[in-house]
Protein backbone atom coordinates (compact mmCIF):
# COMPACT_ATOMS: atom_id res chain seq x y z
CA UNK A 1 0.00 0.00 0.00
CA UNK A 2 1.57 3.65 -1.30
CA UNK A 3 1.65 5.91 1.58
CA UNK A 4 1.90 9.74 0.83
CA UNK A 5 3.54 12.05 3.28
CA UNK A 6 2.78 16.22 3.95
CA UNK A 7 4.85 18.79 4.55
CA UNK A 8 3.60 19.85 8.43
CA UNK A 9 3.52 23.38 6.30
CA UNK A 10 1.13 22.49 4.40
CA UNK A 11 -1.34 20.27 6.96
CA UNK A 12 -2.91 23.75 8.46
CA UNK A 13 -4.59 24.43 4.98
CA UNK A 14 -4.80 20.65 3.06
CA UNK A 15 -6.27 18.64 5.57
CA UNK A 16 -9.19 21.51 5.87
CA UNK A 17 -9.67 21.42 2.17
CA UNK A 18 -9.64 17.89 2.09
CA UNK A 19 -12.92 17.55 3.75
CA UNK A 20 -14.29 20.03 2.32
CA UNK A 21 -13.91 18.28 -0.57
CA UNK A 22 -14.97 14.88 0.36
CA UNK A 23 -18.15 16.45 1.63
CA UNK A 24 -19.19 18.04 -1.27
CA UNK A 25 -18.50 15.44 -3.55
CA UNK A 26 -21.10 13.42 -1.28
CA UNK A 27 -23.89 15.92 -0.98
CA UNK A 28 -26.62 15.52 -3.32
CA UNK A 29 -26.31 19.42 -3.88
CA UNK A 30 -22.87 18.23 -6.08
CA UNK A 31 -25.30 15.98 -8.38
CA UNK A 32 -27.59 18.47 -8.82
CA UNK A 33 -24.95 20.87 -9.68
CA UNK A 34 -23.24 18.88 -12.47
CA UNK A 35 -23.38 21.30 -16.03
CA UNK A 36 -24.65 18.48 -18.20
CA UNK A 37 -27.38 17.19 -15.68
CA UNK A 38 -30.38 18.81 -18.28
CA UNK A 39 -33.28 17.13 -17.99
CA UNK A 40 -35.22 16.76 -21.21
CA UNK A 41 -38.10 18.87 -19.32
CA UNK A 42 -35.81 21.60 -18.78
CA UNK A 43 -34.69 21.24 -22.63
CA UNK A 44 -37.68 21.39 -24.10
CA UNK A 45 -38.90 24.38 -22.11
CA UNK A 46 -35.80 26.06 -23.14
CA UNK A 47 -36.59 25.22 -26.94
CA UNK A 48 -40.05 26.55 -26.25
CA UNK A 49 -39.49 29.90 -24.84
CA UNK A 50 -36.76 31.00 -27.85
CA UNK A 51 -39.95 29.42 -30.66
CA UNK A 52 -41.70 32.07 -28.61
CA UNK A 53 -38.82 34.64 -28.86
CA UNK A 54 -38.91 35.26 -32.43
CA UNK A 55 -37.25 38.07 -33.72
CA UNK A 56 -34.13 36.83 -31.75
CA UNK A 57 -33.72 33.80 -34.00
CA UNK A 58 -33.06 33.67 -37.60
CA UNK A 59 -34.16 31.21 -39.52
CA UNK A 60 -31.79 30.24 -42.60
CA UNK A 61 -33.74 28.39 -45.50
CA UNK A 62 -30.83 26.42 -47.54
CA UNK A 63 -33.55 24.93 -49.78
CA UNK A 64 -34.83 28.43 -51.44
CA UNK A 65 -35.55 26.65 -54.69
CA UNK A 66 -37.82 24.24 -52.92
CA UNK A 67 -35.93 21.36 -54.62
CA UNK A 68 -36.81 17.71 -53.96
CA UNK A 69 -34.48 15.17 -52.04
CA UNK A 70 -33.13 13.34 -55.00
CA UNK A 71 -32.61 17.45 -56.85
CA UNK A 72 -30.68 18.09 -53.23
CA UNK A 73 -28.64 15.32 -53.30
CA UNK A 74 -27.56 15.61 -57.24
CA UNK A 75 -26.65 19.86 -56.43
CA UNK A 76 -24.43 18.11 -53.68
CA UNK A 77 -22.71 15.69 -55.52
CA UNK A 78 -21.92 16.94 -58.53
CA UNK A 79 -20.56 20.04 -57.15
CA UNK A 80 -17.93 17.98 -55.35
CA UNK A 81 -17.25 16.13 -57.84
CA UNK A 82 -16.76 19.62 -60.46
CA UNK A 83 -15.50 21.33 -57.44
CA UNK A 84 -17.79 23.91 -57.89
CA UNK A 85 -20.09 25.86 -56.08
CA UNK A 86 -23.33 24.39 -55.23
CA UNK A 87 -25.50 27.39 -57.62
CA UNK A 88 -23.50 26.35 -60.19
CA UNK A 89 -24.71 23.47 -60.34
CA UNK A 90 -28.56 23.79 -62.17
CA UNK A 91 -29.59 21.55 -65.01
CA UNK A 92 -31.13 18.65 -62.43
CA UNK A 93 -32.21 16.69 -65.30
CA UNK A 94 -28.61 16.97 -66.93
CA UNK A 95 -26.99 15.49 -63.89
CA UNK A 96 -29.42 13.18 -63.23
CA UNK A 97 -29.47 11.45 -66.45
CA UNK A 98 -25.24 10.93 -66.13
CA UNK A 99 -25.46 9.61 -62.78
CA UNK A 100 -26.94 6.68 -63.80
CA UNK A 101 -24.81 5.80 -66.61
CA UNK A 102 -21.40 6.58 -64.54
CA UNK A 103 -19.00 3.70 -64.66
CA UNK A 104 -20.90 1.67 -67.40
CA UNK A 105 -17.86 -0.13 -69.55
CA UNK A 106 -17.24 1.13 -73.21
CA UNK A 107 -18.69 -0.96 -75.83
CA UNK A 108 -18.94 0.04 -79.76
CA UNK A 109 -22.76 0.82 -80.78
CA UNK A 110 -24.19 -0.42 -77.45
CA UNK A 111 -26.49 1.77 -75.12
CA UNK A 112 -27.43 -0.62 -71.98
CA UNK A 113 -27.13 1.01 -68.14
CA UNK A 114 -24.60 -0.79 -66.21
CA UNK A 115 -23.58 -3.21 -69.82
CA UNK A 116 -21.78 -1.34 -71.88
CA UNK A 117 -22.32 2.07 -74.24
CA UNK A 118 -21.07 3.81 -76.78
CA UNK A 119 -20.57 7.70 -76.43
CA UNK A 120 -22.04 9.04 -79.12
CA UNK A 121 -25.03 6.85 -78.64
CA UNK A 122 -25.09 7.76 -74.71
CA UNK A 123 -25.27 11.47 -76.31
CA UNK A 124 -27.57 11.05 -78.92
CA UNK A 125 -30.01 9.37 -75.90
CA UNK A 126 -29.08 12.50 -73.41
CA UNK A 127 -30.18 15.46 -76.20
CA UNK A 128 -32.97 13.35 -77.05
CA UNK A 129 -34.39 13.27 -72.93
CA UNK A 130 -33.04 16.07 -71.41
CA UNK A 131 -33.01 18.88 -74.47
CA UNK A 132 -35.43 17.38 -76.64
CA UNK A 133 -33.17 17.12 -79.42
CA UNK A 134 -32.72 14.46 -82.03
CA UNK A 135 -29.01 13.59 -83.31
CA UNK A 136 -27.68 11.14 -85.32
CA UNK A 137 -26.03 8.05 -83.29
CA UNK A 138 -22.70 8.85 -85.09
CA UNK A 139 -20.14 11.10 -83.42
CA UNK A 140 -19.59 12.32 -87.13
CA UNK A 141 -23.11 13.00 -87.81
CA UNK A 142 -23.59 14.81 -84.89
CA UNK A 143 -21.07 17.09 -86.20
CA UNK A 144 -22.72 17.93 -89.16
CA UNK A 145 -26.26 18.57 -87.41
CA UNK A 146 -27.98 21.75 -88.39
CA UNK A 147 -28.80 21.94 -84.52
CA UNK A 148 -25.42 22.85 -83.29
CA UNK A 149 -22.84 26.00 -83.91
CA UNK A 150 -19.59 24.50 -83.89
CA UNK A 151 -16.46 26.74 -82.75
CA UNK A 152 -13.18 25.79 -81.70
CA UNK A 153 -12.37 28.12 -78.54
CA UNK A 154 -11.98 26.49 -75.37
CA UNK A 155 -12.48 29.40 -72.93
CA UNK A 156 -15.74 29.87 -74.55
CA UNK A 157 -17.14 25.84 -73.12
CA UNK A 158 -20.53 25.68 -71.39
CA UNK A 159 -22.09 23.38 -69.84
CA UNK A 160 -23.77 21.05 -71.99
CA UNK A 161 -20.92 21.87 -75.08
CA UNK A 162 -20.68 18.38 -77.15
CA UNK A 163 -16.89 18.08 -77.94
CA UNK A 164 -15.62 16.55 -80.79
CA UNK A 165 -12.48 14.32 -80.66
CA UNK A 166 -9.99 12.93 -83.46
CA UNK A 167 -8.21 9.19 -82.97
CA UNK A 168 -7.41 8.32 -85.85
CA UNK A 169 -6.66 9.65 -89.56
CA UNK A 170 -9.48 7.41 -91.07
CA UNK A 171 -11.79 8.93 -88.91
CA UNK A 172 -11.86 12.95 -88.63
CA UNK A 173 -14.38 12.48 -86.23
CA UNK A 174 -14.24 9.78 -84.14
CA UNK A 175 -15.87 10.18 -80.67
CA UNK A 176 -17.77 12.49 -78.53
CA UNK A 177 -17.88 13.92 -75.42
CA UNK A 178 -19.71 16.91 -72.99
CA UNK A 179 -18.51 19.83 -71.46
CA UNK A 180 -20.13 20.08 -67.39
CA UNK A 181 -18.11 22.78 -65.56
CA UNK A 182 -14.46 23.31 -64.36
CA UNK A 183 -12.75 21.74 -67.15
CA UNK A 184 -14.22 19.00 -66.10
CA UNK A 185 -15.95 16.40 -68.96
CA UNK A 186 -18.23 13.10 -69.94
CA UNK A 187 -16.33 11.25 -71.89
CA UNK A 188 -15.95 7.35 -72.39
CA UNK A 189 -12.24 5.78 -72.39
CA UNK A 190 -11.10 2.45 -72.08
CA UNK A 191 -12.45 3.21 -67.90
CA UNK A 192 -15.66 3.81 -69.19
CA UNK A 193 -18.33 6.23 -69.19
CA UNK A 194 -16.82 8.64 -66.37
CA UNK A 195 -15.81 12.14 -65.77
CA UNK A 196 -12.45 13.53 -66.67
CA UNK A 197 -10.24 15.89 -66.64
CA UNK A 198 -10.72 17.69 -69.83
CA UNK A 199 -6.71 19.45 -69.07
CA UNK A 200 -5.17 15.66 -69.38
CA UNK A 201 -3.34 15.25 -72.33
CA UNK A 202 -5.37 12.41 -73.50
CA UNK A 203 -8.20 14.69 -74.89
CA UNK A 204 -6.49 17.98 -75.14
CA UNK A 205 -4.52 16.09 -78.67
CA UNK A 206 -7.07 14.46 -79.72
CA UNK A 207 -9.69 17.53 -79.28
CA UNK A 208 -10.90 19.30 -82.85
CA UNK A 209 -13.82 21.33 -82.41
CA UNK A 210 -17.13 21.94 -80.14
CA UNK A 211 -20.57 22.42 -80.48
CA UNK A 212 -23.28 24.40 -78.71
CA UNK A 213 -27.07 24.40 -79.37
CA UNK A 214 -28.09 26.96 -81.43
CA UNK A 215 -30.63 29.82 -79.75
CA UNK A 216 -33.68 28.52 -81.22
CA UNK A 217 -33.44 25.30 -80.23
CA UNK A 218 -32.80 25.48 -76.46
Amino acid sequence: MMKYYICPAYKVWFIPLLYLFTLSCNSKKYITDIPYNYSSDKLNNTQNAQEGMGDGYTVVDDNKEGLSDEDLRIKEKYSIILKVMPKEVQNYKLYSYIDKWLGTPYKSQKLEENVGVDCSYFVQALYSDVFNITFPKTSDGIFRSKSIQLFTGRTFLKEGDILFFRYDKFHPISDVGIYLHNDRILACTANGLNIYNFNDEYFQLRYVAAGRLKPNNN
